[in-house]
């Protein structure tokens, strides 16, 4: 009996730290756990259901439901050569939308520029060779086109009255990261450099963020129509975006897109004159003319669109400060019902026709105002030509 009592207290003992250790508040005390309780289940704070999406979120969905489909990534490999190896493949990688059922693609002139061949992913994962149907470095756009059936085209809208706080989106592949959406707003309508050294007019200044990858790719309205192709970005040195990029405005895109497809080129438009001089309210008085504003005439291409119409160059010389003009010329206020103030106006103008186009134009010739219809010629060279 005595020898039974210890061991009848040792099992009492035993059975009372494995009550205490492992039902004592709810949990265990683990070996090296210096006094930190780990319960046995965890209460938390559920919602009942999934809230409701506000209008804005539900627009934000709408509009990447209705764009994805349309946005592609777009793969060039070019060749460079290495001391060491010889020729080595490269790749680059931009985006671009579907713009028919035919399968063209607009995308960005710098993504594919010098591209040996070039791939298009579509928003399903599918790959298809790409063939360059047409390309213009001025602008920079180009057009591609795949073989696919059952293609979504995307929806072009109108970038000519856009104004600044406009909400807009952008849909790429930035950093090779496919069906990405960003949202900003317009910051500005400006005109600046292209990557490639071209001149951007009207281009959409954009918040939205955009990154490498994201070239070629549209930037929508909040009805997920394009009013821009998202073209570069302003980084600092950082190489990511900082806040501050750049879109093609599509009108200027639209205008171009058929020769593109036709001609493999664009066939610019010229009224062949040259040497144009902005005329303001002071110069305007200090030389006698009819009109505050305008673009006098210094030179007209003989046999161009513009002699041949009628139009008149410059026939006095003279000096503006240090720089020789020629004076006497047609001052022209007005081309297609578009007031025309400096030779950018004028340029703006023609980028909405192509050569053989007919336009009108308005002009003073001393006190006297005329009406020409000029049909435009194609520019010979690869720079602008008025």
């Amino acid at each position: 009996m005595k020898t039974l009592r210890p061991l009848i207290f040792s099992v009492f003992l035993v059975l009372g730290f494995y009550i205490v250790t492992t039902h004592r508040g709810g949990g265990i005390r683990l070996a090296g756990d210096r006094g930190v309780f780990r319960p046995s289940k965890i209460e938390i704070t559920q919602a009942a259901t999934a809230p409701p999406l506000d209008p804005e979120e539900q627009n934000n969905i709408s509009v990447y439901r209705k764009v994805i489909p349309t946005v592609v990534n777009v793969t060039s490999t070019t060749v460079s050569f290495d001391f060491f190896y010889g020729p080595v493949p490269q790749q680059g990688q931009g985006s671009g939308f579907i713009l028919d059922s035919q399968g063209h693609i607009l995308t960005n002139h710098h993504v594919i520029a010098g591209a040996r061949q070039v791939e298009v992913t579509l928003w399903n994962k599918k790959k298809y060779r790409a063939d360059v149907i047409g390309a213009d470095r001025q602008k920079d756009l180009a057009v591609l086109q795949i073989s696919a059936g059952n293609l979504t085209s995307a929806t072009l809208g109108d970038s000519k009255a856009l104004e600044v706080g406009q909400k807009v989106y952008a849909i790429g592949n930035p950093f090779g990261l496919s069906g990405t959406m960003t949202r900003g707003i317009i910051s500005s309508i400006r005109s600046v450099r292209g990557p490639e050294g071209n001149a951007i007019d009207q281009a959409i200044q954009t918040d939205a963020a955009i990154n490498p990858g994201n070239s070629g790719g549209p930037l929508l309205n909040s009805r997920g129509e394009v009013i821009g192709i998202n073209s570069m970005i302003l980084t600092g040195g950082a190489e990511q975006s900082a806040g501050v990029g750049f879109a093609i405005p599509i009108n200027s895109a639209k205008a171009v897109l058929n020769d593109l497809v036709q001609f493999g080129r664009v066939r610019r438009p010229s009224l062949g004159i040259a040497g144009l001089l902005p005329i303001g309210p002071e110069l305007a008085d200090e030389m006698g003319l009819a009109a505050d504003a305008g673009v006098l005439i210094q030179q007209v291409s003989p046999g161009g669109a513009a002699d041949r119409a009628g139009l008149r160059g410059g026939r006095q010389r003279a000096y503006l400060g240090n720089t020789p003009i020629y004076v006497g010329g047609d001052l022209i206020v007005q081309i297609d019902g578009q007031d025309i103030e400096t030779p950018q106006d004028i340029q703006n103008v023609l980028d909405t026709h192509h050569a053989g186009d007919v336009v009108k134009v308005i002009v003073y010739r001393g006190k006297q105002r005329l009406t020409f219809n000029v049909s435009l010629d194609e520019s010979r060279g690869q720079q602008r030509a008025t």
